[in-house]
């Protein structure tokens, strides 16, 4: 039997299941509706639909290295509360995401959500995560994940907060040892903290910085009205550069510079030439968890009385 956009969207109405699960499940059951919805509700999806509006912005941050540190990869997995973060099951559910996660082919979240569970390949991502939902009894959300890799060094990587902040750096080098190990984990302890926004200046888009200029010439001329084009244009530059120093990785001051002055970038290359190396920070990744998510604020004494009914 055909399986049409109809039958798919009634089904979603009826389960509240997401459209991809809708048409398998009437696929596997060859359009039987009634068997379609046991059929999801077997695989936990009709149940974890119900809690899919309740918003999910706890969770936790992970990170994972694999082949002698020469891939990682960082993943954000949500949950409601706080309290179901800190649970062991929920911790051990994440570990195994980020293991899949390591290894996936997957370019985005749904294809990695479509694809088969590692722990049990009769299940897929999505089913698997409807079943821990299901079990666990709050909302859960695989929210993202990125791979980064590095033939020529190594990724380092860090977890803050209890996995509140995951973060990997791309350390390009020509020698590994203790002293660089630690010089990259206190540039991810850095990103973790300062949450810079790029590597280096080149990373920067010109029409960002060109929209910039435009922005404080006028702001300049209006402070200094009677100033020649050289001083706007200084006024104008000095303002991009503090921007600059506070976005860009390699230029923001190093957390730990003893003078409170010293640069990353500068660290790093203290480090290069104490240990006769050649080396490049690359990149990074930084993941927080509910980062841009809009948090309900509820009141926990009406939350509690709101389920017992009263």
């Amino acid at each position: 039997m055909a399986i049409t956009a109809a039958m798919v969207k009634e089904l979603r109405e009826i389960s509240g299941a997401g459209m991809m699960d809708c048409k398998k499940a009437l696929t596997a059951t060859e359009g039987d509706m009634d068997k379609a919805m046991e059929f999801l509700r077997e695989k936990g999806l009709a149940t974890a639909q119900k809690k899919a509006g309740r918003i999910a912005a706890e969770g936790l941050c992970r990170t994972l290295l694999i082949n002698d540190d020469k891939k990682a990869v960082v993943v954000e997995v949500n949950a409601e509360t706080d309290f179901v973060a800190k649970n062991e099951k929920f911790q051990e559910y994440v570990a195994q995401v980020a293991e899949q996660a390591a290894e996936t082919s997957a370019a985005d979240i749904e294809a990695f959500l479509a694809e088969p569970w590692k722990f049990d390949t009769s299940k897929t991502v999505s089913e698997a995560l409807a079943g821990q939902i299901a079990v666990i009894g709050e909302n859960m959300n695989i929210r993202r994940f990125q791979q980064m890799s590095e033939e020529n060094g190594f990724i380092a990587s860090y977890t803050h907060m209890g996995g509140k902040i995951g973060v990997l750096v791309d350390v390009e080098t020509d020698v590994i040892n203790d002293a660089v190990r630690e010089m990259a984990k206190n540039v991810a302890m850095q990103v973790a903290a300062i949450k810079p926004l790029y590597t280096n200046r080149d990373e920067v888009d010109a029409a960002y910085i060109e929209h910039e200029k435009e922005i404080l010439t006028v702001q300049a001329k209006n402070e200094k009205p009677d100033a020649n084009d050289k001083i706007i244009s200084g006024m104008v530059m000095g303002r991009i550069n503090k921007e600059l120093k506070e976005i860009c990785l390699l230029d923001q001051v190093y957390v730990k510079a003893e003078d409170g002055k010293q640069n990353v970038g500068a660290y790093v290359k203290e480090v290069a030439k104490a240990n006769n190396a050649n080396i490049t920070i690359k990149g990074f990744v930084r993941f927080e968890t509910g980062e841009g998510i809009e948090k309900r604020e509820e009141n926990f004494a009406e939350e509690v009385a709101k389920q017992m009914g009263q």
